[in-house]
């Protein structure tokens, strides 16, 4: 299962998450259908465009909790000093994307950025 972390500014449209989403699943070499949760941080995750844009992808909608978020921060590549102050990790996309996708994800696609909007890709490894 594939999860879009994604960070966004309050203003965002859920044009632009959804159309950020499908760049990044695009990027990573995986179709629509791959995707299987749009996740935010709490603050975020009740907003309109969040839900519209999860709603139009057709997947579900997860709101990542402080302590996953914490938990993730230590394997987050990008770095973002505004990120870390406001939110305590690197990148919002990149840790909710792991946090979503469970205690053994993996960052497939760091942060990738639009005006209002970021998203990044995780997996999670099942193992052979």
């Amino acid at each position: 299962m594939i999860v879009a972390g994604v960070g966004f500014r309050q203003s965002v449209e859920a044009d632009e998450i959804v159309a950020l989403v499908e760049q990044a699943l695009e990027r990573a070499s995986f179709t629509r259908d791959a995707l299987g949760k749009l996740a935010t941080i709490e603050a975020l995750a009740s907003l309109p465009a969040f839900m519209e844009a999860a709603r139009r992808l057709d997947v579900a909608a997860a709101r990542v909790a402080e302590p996953a978020l914490l938990a993730a921060a230590p394997h987050v590549r990008t770095q973002s000093t505004r990120s870390i102050a406001a939110h305590g990790v690197g990148s919002v996309a990149e840790a909710t994307a792991l946090g979503a996708a469970g205690p053994h994800a993996q960052l497939i696609l760091e942060r990738i950025a639009s005006g209002s909007a970021t998203c990044a890709l995780a997996r999670l490894e099942t193992g052979s």
